[in-house]
């Protein structure tokens, strides 16, 4: 993987950004060094910790400006409020010592903050193997770590599920309090135990990835530090014993092959292009390559897995020379095997644009029809823009208009909102406002 795949962006320069910038993307890293230090038991107090360590910087950043490294200063920080409440919880003085050891390398010179930052990054991973425990319900692993590793709210957890705030919220509270209970801790399992715990891992670096695709709320519809992240993590598992295997590199050409379309994804105004208005020469065929590469690896063994699916879908997207040329039949056939696999709401939705591609609008709506559990889609403005679009291609459009509106009043995401509004006033001209400009 080339240093351009896997290298972070730049961070911002306003206090206020920085700090989101690291609250985001140094997140992970902060939590397992903390959690390194204070227990896998301490799980709700890391979090405290990094959260002072992040509304310290915000205050101290904006009165006496950004400090040199901002990545040691936030960690410096984060060591210090753990040092006084290990002392303030009267903890060992061997695991306060080490506190204060790692304190000082942080603080000892440049290049030693640097090393350290490096370390950090190390931990992420690891931590994530630590949620991945085979005590922990493979969803709420999953959750633990999207919350507790990439910051993500219980809002944007939800989303990803499917499901309730309140659920989540539960669902979080029962994982810490079981972690507490049974002493898992935070040695990274060697040979055959580190086996099982896999899955779950893969399933986060998915979703971190998945957020930083399609931003599940605010103004960008792209989050490009979170996918950055996502295969920087990806890359280091593929490298690991353990993550030599046809998922794992299944699961990093699927985002590699993905990213590369992000050139041609938003306009020039940062407006939403779908993909049979995207400039394909503007599609980074460096990306393209490295993901094949990986796909062609993946397909090593008799392992079939959604990613390898997904990944394949992704390559016949970026293998199809323009978008008339795109082979739905051979896409429509990795969903069929995709919902045997892995069925889901989502999956069947994405599997009935496919149907409508090749049989009609009319095919479409009816295959949406039959999806099971589609009351979980009820609330994701996905279903009622892809709904609506089959009805504007079959001329019903005020059914078309009613399910963009629907559509409009769910999606959270800036230019969705600015794009499904446009296909209102596609469908029902009298909607539009003279006075109302999208750029």
């Amino acid at each position: 993987m080339s240093a351009d795949a896997s290298s972070s962006p730049s961070p911002p320069n306003q206090p206020a950004q920085l700090v989101e910038h690291f609250f985001r993307h140094e997140k992970g890293r902060l939590h397992g060094a903390l959690v390194r230090l204070l227990g896998v038991h301490n799980l709700s107090l890391a979090e405290d910790v990094a959260q002072e360590a992040m509304l310290r910087a915000l205050r101290t950043w904006s009165m006496g400006g950004v400090p040199a490294n901002p990545s040691a200063w936030i960690t410096q920080v984060a060591m210090n409020l753990a040092r006084d409440a290990l002392r303030h919880r009267k903890m060992a003085t061997g695991k306060e010592g080490a506190i204060i050891t790692h304190h000082e390398q942080m603080t000892a010179t440049p290049a030693v903050a640097w090393e350290a930052a490096q370390e950090i990054r190390d931990d992420a991973l690891r931590l994530m193997f630590v949620c991945a425990h085979p005590a922990i319900a493979p969803d709420a692993q999953v959750i633990l770590a999207l919350k507790i590793l990439c910051g993500f709210s219980t809002g944007e957890i939800a989303r990803a599920f499917l499901a309730t705030e309140s659920a989540i919220e539960k669902q979080l509270t029962r994982t810490k309090q079981r972690i507490a209970e049974s002493g898992i801790g935070f040695d990274l399992p060697e040979g055959e135990n580190l086996a099982p715990r896999l899955d779950g891992v893969l399933a986060v670096i998915y979703l971190l990835f998945n957020e930083g695709y399609k931003a599940s709320s605010g103004d960008r519809l792209l989050r490009e530090e979170l996918c950055h992240e996502a295969i920087r993590l990806a890359g280091l598992l593929v490298a690991h014993p353990a993550g030599r295997s046809p998922r794992c590199h299944a699961l990093l050409a699927l985002m590699l092959l993905t990213s590369a379309r992000f050139p041609a994804r938003l306009d020039d105004q940062g407006g939403l292009l779908r993909l049979d208005d995207q400039d394909r020469t503007k599609w980074d065929r460096q990306l393209i390559a490295q993901g094949l590469g990986h796909l062609g690896q993946a397909a090593q063994g008799h392992d079939l897995s959604e990613y390898h699916l997904q990944a394949g879908i992704a390559a016949l997207h970026c293998l199809a020379s323009d978008y008339a040329s795109t082979d739905w039949e051979k896409i429509l056939l990795h969903y069929d095997e995709l919902l045997k696999l892995k069925p889901s709401p989502i999956v069947a939705l994405n599997r009935a644009v496919a149907i409508a591609h090749l049989h009609g609008p009319q095919a479409g709506l009816d295959t949406i029809a039959t999806i099971p559990q589609r009351e979980k889609l009820d609330q994701h403005y996905l279903l009622h823009a892809v709904t609506g679009e089959l009805h504007w291609r079959l001329k019903n459009h005020q059914a078309a208009a009613w399910h963009f509106r629907r559509a409009l009043a769910l999606a959270q995401v800036g230019p969705e909102q600015v794009y499904l509004s446009r296909l209102i006033e596609r469908a029902d001209p009298a909607s539009a406002s003279p006075t109302r400009s999208f750029g």
